[in-house]
């Protein structure tokens, strides 16, 4: 039986960052294995005809220079874009500046004044004589703090779209530090001072797609450290062996990104699969002959007349002068996708938004993202929690987006896999 020190699963970001932060320890042997036949996970990049799309609208928002400097020198030659993020909300056959809850003063009047009278019932400590309204989920976040006009015309349809379930359902800090909050004060100031700054105000983008980053972490990987084609089958927990597609490996220690319900019924270990909801998100890449609209790279879709919940520009990015678009529309986890269905739904649509204003579409790509956004309830948090803490014992982490069921930037699987090796001193 082939032995190794450290045993990663996944190729992708996190796991990628995990062999690279273990490149810089001699003292350490590792493999990574990857079932498919390429590296990056859902951060591949297709180029076709010209046109360079992601699996997905992969921007990189990095709040750690050192981060950010480490990959920029792993990728020479490599132009790379710093962008100021242009976003909207399509509402009313017009545009609202994102985040919807800060600028509901850009809403016809009567929009406007109905969302800002319920904002004010909601929020005024004033004016409340009854208990506060509950939180106990995500749904509830949202009515509590931002009234009900707020929550109709954006905030539930546009989440509903994209978690395709019942916000309900949620955790009231489904979206942790990412979901733009805005108190009463907050969005009256907006109303002649912007501040729309959030999180993601500013993103990096390779001329290359969002694969150059992935290459920049595989450059630090040392040679052979990455089994391509070869995908896990099992962990024997007890003796420490997982068997592959392609042999049986005793490891010493083992760092999965694998998407958690499905790792943890591999490792044998007894959980609540009920607590394990996700949706899933299917992706047109567009190309088209000529350009569209420019000053955009966002754009959200609440109304429930429009398939998807957002169109991303590339084209914008780095200033072509033919339309590149992705847009995603989301499904619940056991849904069949008509992908040719969707695709026609799609161009219709995006005509109808004027997205599309007699362009004529000349390259595409589709792909299904299985799982796409985790549902994170008390449910899936406290079993997360619980069954975690049995693997550690082991000798087993499970990391990143998928292996932590959370909700989180791609720099956080960096951040966190240097975090994980360096507590192993």
């Amino acid at each position: 039986m082939e032995s190794v020190g450290t045993l990663i699963i996944g190729a992708g970001v996190t796991g990628l960052a995990t062999a690279a932060a273990l490149s810089d320890r001699s003292d350490t042997d590792y493999l990574v294995l990857e079932a498919d036949g390429e590296i990056g996970g859902w951060c591949k990049t297709v180029k076709k005809e010209g046109f360079v799309w992601d699996y997905s609208g992969h921007f990189f928002h990095f709040k750690h220079p050192d981060i950010e400097k480490w990959l920029r020198d792993r990728m020479p030659g490599q132009e790379i874009r710093v962008v100021e993020k242009k976003s909207f909300i399509a509402f009313g056959g017009g545009h609202v500046d994102f985040p919807f809850q800060k600028n509901i003063h850009q809403l016809p009047q009567a929009d406007f004044i109905e969302c800002l009278y319920d904002l004010y019932f909601a929020r005024s400590s004033d004016v409340k004589r009854d208990a506060p309204a509950p939180e106990r989920n995500f749904l509830e976040m949202l009515q509590a703090r931002f009234g009900k006009g707020i929550c109709d015309r954006f905030l539930v349809p546009y989440n509903e779209k994209l978690y395709a379930c019942d916000l309900a359902t949620l955790d009231k800090d489904a979206m942790g530090r990412f979901f733009p909050h805005a108190n009463l004060t907050d969005v009256v100031r907006n109303m002649k001072d912007a501040q729309n700054a959030s999180y993601n105000a500013m993103f990096t983008y390779p001329e290359g797609g969002a694969i150059e980053y992935v290459k920049a972490l595989a450059s630090a990987v040392r040679a052979g450290g990455v089994s391509l084609g070869e995908g896990l089958v099992s962990v024997d927990l007890a003796r420490k062996v997982a068997t592959t597609t392609r042999r049986e490996l005793a490891f010493e220690r083992l760092v999965s990104s694998a998407p958690f319900d499905r790792f943890a019924a591999l490792c044998g270990v007894e959980h609540d699969t009920s607590a394990w909801a996700y949706n899933k998100v299917l992706v047109f890449n567009l190309g088209f002959d000529r350009k569209g609209q420019k000053d955009v790279h966002w754009c959200y879709y609440p109304s429930r007349d429009t398939v998807f919940y957002r169109v991303g520009w590339y084209d914008n990015i780095f200033d072509a002068d033919r339309m590149s678009l992705y847009v995603e529309i989301g499904f619940p986890r056991d849904a069949i996708i008509d992908v040719a269905a969707m695709r026609e739904r799609v161009v219709r649509d995006l005509e109808r938004e004027k997205v599309v204003t007699g362009q004529r579409l000349v390259a595409e790509h589709s792909v299904v993202l299985d799982p796409a956004y985790v549902h994170i309830t008390q449910r899936s948090l406290a079993e997360h929690k619980r069954v975690t803490a049995l693997l550690r014992e082991r000798g087993v982490w499970s990391v990143g987006r998928y292996g932590g069921w959370t909700y989180c930037a791609i720099e956080d699987n960096i951040v966190e896999a240097r975090a994980l090796v360096a507590s192993w001193n």
